[in-house]
C-alpha cells in the first residue's frame, strides 16, 4: 500500500492530465454536438455535458471563442433564429468541411480505442491495473 502523499500526488497528476485532455477535446465535443443539431453558444455548455455524460464542462466564454474560431475557419456557419425569450439567437451548424474534419478526427483518434488489441488492453488495465503479475 502506498502512502497518503503518493495518493495525493497521483490525484494531482490525474487532475492535471485530465485538464489538458479535456481542453484538447472541447473541439471534438462541440463539433459532435453541432453534427447532432444546430445550437446557439449559450446552450452548448449543457449540451456538451449531456453528450459527454458529465465528463466535459466548458464555460460559455470558451464556447464562444471556439465557435468564432470555427466560423472563421469555415467549419461552422451561423443563422439567426427565433428565441422564446429576448432577441433572435445566432444558431450554428456544421459545414461540409466541419463534418469532414470531425469524421477524419474520429477515424484517426477515436476509432483506435475500438481496435480489438487496444480494447483488450484497456479492459485488462481496468480489471487488474495493468499488472501482468510481473
Amino acid at each position: 500500500m502506498k502512502g497518503d502523499d503518493t495518493v495525493t500526488d497521483l490525484d494531482r497528476l490525474l487532475e492535471n492530465w485530465e485538464s489538458v485532455y479535456k481542453k484538447g477535446l472541447l473541439t471534438f465535443w462541440l463539433l459532435l454536438l453541432l453534427d447532432e443539431k444546430p445550437c446557439y453558444p449559450y446552450e452548448m455548455s449543457a449540451e456538451v455535458m449531456r453528450l459527454s455524460e458529465g465528463t466535459i464542462s466548458a464555460d460559455d466564454n470558451s464556447n464562444y471563442r471556439a465557435i468564432n474560431r470555427f466560423e472563421e475557419m469555415g467549419l461552422v456557419t451561423s443563422q439567426s433564429g427565433e428565441s422564446k425569450l429576448g432577441p433572435p439567437r445566432k444558431y450554428y451548424r456544421l459545414t461540409e468541411d466541419g463534418r469532414e474534419l470531425l469524421q477524419r478526427f474520429i477515424e484517426r483518434n477515436i476509432l483506435i480505442f475500438q481496435h480489438p488489441a487496444v480494447a483488450e488492453h484497456i479492459q485488462h488495465v481496468l480489471q487488474n491495473g495493468g499488472n501482468d503479475g510481473k
